[in-house]
């Protein structure tokens, strides 16, 4: 009668010992699976910033190419400005000619 209860013990040992490694090893597995998704965030997150940095620089070249643009476009209007100044400065000559060339009397044959 000794005997079945050493074996019964022992079984009972044994399933005693195997739910608590099983429990260690679930509660590894449990601690690690947090690790892995706080990586997998700083994975994303890690993407994100590059992401964003991406589209920062692609704007801060769009707005460099607009900055040249308008420095075209106001040399252009400064060449437009300066070229009607001449103009203007040179058919204020003309018309006073014109009117001198009025006042004049008119010969007849």
């Amino acid at each position: 009668m000794a005997r079945p209860w050493v074996l019964v013990c022992l079984l009972l040992l044994i399933v005693f010992t195997s739910q608590l490694e099983w429990k260690q090893q679930l509660g590894n597995e449990i601690e690690a699976s947090p690790n892995v998704s706080q990586k997998e965030k700083q994975h994303s997150s890690n993407r994100e910033e590059v992401v964003k940095e991406k589209i920062i620089l692609s704007q801060e070249k769009n707005i460099q190419k607009l900055n040249e643009l308008v420095q075209t476009l106001q040399e252009q209007l400064q060449q437009c400005t300066s070229e009607n100044y001449v103009l203007n400065s040179t058919a204020i000559p003309l018309t006073e000619h014109l009117n001198e060339f009025e006042q004049q009397p008119v010969l007849e044959d």
